[in-house]
């Protein structure tokens, strides 16, 4: 009955393939994905625990809402209206992706320990084998990553998952930009590893 439950990590191959697919329906049927801006909502519904005067009703705002924040009031206060009604479709996307990954991870066979999963050899070779340590590498890593991404105006999934696949220039120029510093600094980081 163990076999049944658990799965085996799939190989890069199925994963893009997968990926790909579950893009391509959700830009076709739903909108595109981009994720990053639900930090920004988070935030946002934190803020507005503790100060009732971040979002505001305005019926003269396009989407009922406002805020003294310029960019929650972005849009005709799009952004101010999910802070405000924070159950909307993009919200529970990523509370989705979160969950998945968890239950996912925790379906995945047992075969190799958690400490070995969560270090790779190669990290592990080069840096040590603590899991403290690469959480705080991968932390940071990803951190740049969004804020960069934040800085060019949308988030990784949406400029280069979902913007290349609407063509759009910002997504190919957004995504030669993480390659052309990625590259480098993997092989600086992993020099003379094989």
């Amino acid at each position: 009955m163990k076999n049944f439950i658990y799965q085996s990590q799939w190989g890069w191959l199925s994963s893009g393939v997968s990926l790909g697919i579950v893009f391509l329906l959700t830009v076709a049927l739903v909108k595109p994905i981009g994720v990053s801006t639900q930090f920004v909502i988070l935030d946002g519904i934190v803020w507005n625990f503790f100060s009732d005067q971040i979002v505001a009703d305005d019926k003269n705002a396009k989407s009922g809402y406002s805020s003294p924040n310029a960019y929650l009031n972005k849009s005709g206060g799009k952004y101010a209206k999910n802070v405000a009604n924070p159950l909307n479709y993009s919200f529970i996307f990523v509370l989705a992706m979160i969950a998945g990954g968890f239950i996912a991870r925790r379906l995945q066979s047992g075969n190799e320990s958690k400490d070995k999963s969560i270090v790779p050899k190669i990290w592990g070779d080069r840096y040590g084998h603590s899991p403290s340590k690469r959480y705080l590498a991968t932390f940071v890593g990803g951190f740049l990553a969004l804020f960069g991404a934040r800085l060019a105006g949308g988030c990784t999934s949406g400029h280069m998952m979902s913007g290349m696949m609407q063509t759009s220039l910002s997504g190919y120029l957004f995504a030669l930009g993480t390659f052309a510093v990625a590259v480098p600094v993997a092989i600086l980081m992993y020099k003379g590893e094989k």
